[in-house]
């Protein structure tokens, strides 16, 4: 990965790996979440909802898209060779279909990464400092994903403002809901970008960054997965030299 690119990745929270897999593995990965949804391509009319969740995908397309040299590279990159823990599969899969009814899943937050006091609790899960079991938010496109097609919103630098909201939580960090509440606030006068691209590009993302899902407003599905790179070692946020943990410094003023 280029210096220039990393610096963009402390930066902005974000980098897109252009072709990080082939299209022809994304294609293959699209037939198999096209079956699942229950719907059929051709027919447009059992295209019902505007978001069909699909489980967890550890097929090979799934497998190899997650595992491309390209990635494995820019991982190495931006956490460090043996800080990070390969993927075999892709977690869940939100697929999004053109529409005018809202997707209800919208608002603006960042994903958490380990559970509270209830594990079944998802909303209850938590964020903090060190990032604890995320090293990235990544995501894989697995069809062309224009400005009209529900691309991902980011604020972009939104994770430069969080490491101050954390760091006073200590290491409990702070429950999904606070949490977004509080970053939504803090970063509304961040520029906002789309996650555009081609499928096989994927996007590699600071665990901190404020993002939202948006209606889509084209004519095709959105087929992306979100899944987090899990991190083998907890990050160092005060001494840690990786680009992932100096946006964190930098978010507090180091």
């Amino acid at each position: 990965m280029k210096p220039e690119t990393i610096d963009a990745f402390v930066t902005d929270g974000f980098v897109r790996v252009d072709e990080a897999f082939p299209r022809e593995t994304a294609a293959a990965c699209r037939d198999i979440l096209w079956r699942d949804t229950g719907c059929d391509p051709a027919d447009r009319s059992t295209w019902t909802r505007p978001v069909v969740r699909l489980g967890d995908y550890a097929q090979e397309p799934f497998r190899a898209a997650a595992g491309s040299d390209r990635l494995r590279a820019a991982f190495d990159a931006l956490i460090g060779e043996g800080r990070w823990q390969p993927r075999a599969s892709l977690g869940s899969v939100p697929v999004r279909f053109p529409g005018d009814d809202p997707p209800g899943d919208d608002g603006w937050h960042i994903d958490a990464s380990f559970p509270g006091e209830d594990p079944a609790d998802y909303m209850a899960y938590r964020v903090n400092l060190a990032s604890k079991g995320r090293a990235l938010l990544m995501l894989f496109l697995f069809s062309d994903v224009g400005e009209d097609d529900a691309p991902t919103r980011i604020r972009t630098g939104s994770h430069l403002d969080v490491p101050a909201i954390l760091e006073p939580a200590g290491d409990g960090g702070l429950a999904f809901m606070d949490l977004a509440a509080r970053a939504e606030r803090a970063t509304r006068h961040r520029p906002a970008a789309l996650a555009t691209g081609r499928a096989g590009d994927v996007y590699l993302c600071h665990p901190f960054l404020v993002h939202a899902a948006q209606p889509h407003r084209g004519t095709e599905p959105r087929f992306m997965a979100q899944p987090p790179l899990v991190a083998a070692a907890p990050f160092r946020p005060y001494d840690g030299e990786a680009p992932v943990e100096l946006a964190i410094r930098r978010g507090l003023g180091a």
